[in-house]
């Protein structure tokens, strides 16, 4: 059954106060965490309820460091700050290493960790890091098709195909390009996106996970699923990866069109969501199933909706903000994490994969945290108690 705008408004709202003491419960986990996640990194996810250390690999490091920076902001306390710093040092041993980024996810890592550290202390390690990460996210970039190639070795015919994750790593070459004053970085963001547009988004508004391109023409071909259902599904965290990836790539360009795209696939998010408001992890399953959720998703989409809604006419942005304020107020009393005993991780009950027929994955992180849900959840209720400056 189809969600409805009367029925997200029926769930309760939220105000600044009832953020600011979510936000105040979280930077508490995120300190007592710092002695195991200063010289270490959290595991990409949980394990019955706790991160384990791991060396900096993986595409998630940069959400925990991001968090830390986060907690910084709330607080001023000096601690994160010095945790952070020591976490920007190992980002900028991992790019000049190349340790473990062949793929596209150079923002995930280092728009949140570095790019973060530069823009809150001008850190210049920060800056040099994120530089040379952005100069890497710019080799994958493939002229037939003008797209960033997500995984494999660049020009893998087999792997010739983007991502909708990709949208969130565009904002480090805008930002690249603001910075160095170099258009190049900007330009192939704003390429990525429109060949994105061109091919992800499904007549009805859902979008694709994958879409291959092919190799001689520079056409999109077809579209499958990597991590959703099945290949004509709505994995939810796609579709928040589309939400609050569109809103980014407005923020920079101001392309009147997108305005619209956002509408379309913010409206599949909400109409899809069950009665209390955290997805599942695919829209394929509604109020009642026994699947797992995916709490990631609805913070990823709150974020995105928040950011959207400064741009948008009045009418509009009321309304993604009451929904968002709804979605972050069900994140708080559902899954918002309120005792270190239980985990030491800030948002329960995410997915980072789950098995199908259709897609590729074997069941990873299943009702545990996951590191980008934390992060967004915290971006999310940094962003009802301050007017926040983007790390994107």
């Amino acid at each position: 059954m189809a969600q409805t705008l009367e029925g997200i408004l029926s769930y309760p709202s939220m105000d600044a106060g009832e953020a600011k003491e979510a936000l105040n419960r979280a930077v508490a986990i995120v300190k007592e965490n710092l002695g195991t996640f200063t010289d270490h990194f959290q595991s990409s996810n949980s394990f019955n309820g706790f991160y384990q250390p791991t060396e900096n690999v993986e595409w998630t490091t940069g959400f925990w460091t991001g968090v830390i920076w986060l907690a910084y902001e709330a607080t001023g306390n000096e601690n994160f700050r010095k945790a952070a710093e020591i976490q920007v040092e190992s980002f900028l041993e991992r790019i000049q290493k190349k340790i473990d980024v062949n793929h596209h996810d150079m923002g995930f890592l280092f728009s949140l960790s570095c790019v973060a550290a530069y823009k809150l202390t001008g850190n210049e390690h920060g800056k040099k890091a994120a530089l040379l990460a952005a100069d890497h996210l710019a080799e994958r970039y493939r002229e037939k098709g003008k797209f960033l190639q997500a995984w494999g070795n660049v020009g893998e015919p087999r792997e010739y195909r983007l991502i909708i994750d990709c949208l969130l790593n565009l904002p480090l070459l805008y930002w690249a390009s603001e910075v160095t004053g170099e258009p190049r970085y900007g330009q192939m963001a704003e390429n990525h996106i429109r060949t994105a547009m061109k091919c992800i988004l499904r007549p009805d508004h859902s979008t694709y996970h994958t879409h291959f391109i092919d190799i001689e023409t520079g056409e999109p071909t077809y579209g499958v699923t990597h991590q959703g259902n099945r290949n004509g599904s709505a994995w939810a965290r796609g579709q928040a990866w589309g939400v609050y990836g569109i809103a980014l790539s407005y923020r920079y360009l101001k392309e009147a069109s997108y305005i619209d795209l956002f509408c379309k696939v913010t409206d599949y998010f909400l109409c899809h969501l069950p009665e209390d408001l955290i997805p599942y992890w695919d829209f394929d399953f509604d109020t009642g199933s026994t699947e797992p959720r995916d709490s990631s998703a609805a913070a990823i989409a709150v974020c995105g909706m928040l950011e959207m809604a400064k741009y948008l006419d009045e009418e509009r942005a009321a309304y993604y903000r009451q929904a968002a304020c709804r979605m972050l107020r069900a994140l708080i009393d559902q899954c918002g994490n309120r005792d270190i005993r239980q985990s030491n991780g800030l948002l329960l009950h995410g997915t980072y994969a789950r098995d199908s027929k259709e897609n590729t994955c074997a069941n990873r992180g299943v009702d545990e945290c996951n590191t980008w849900g934390d992060y967004f959840y915290m971006e999310a209720l940094t962003r009802m108690v301050k007017d926040w400056k983007l790390y994107w």
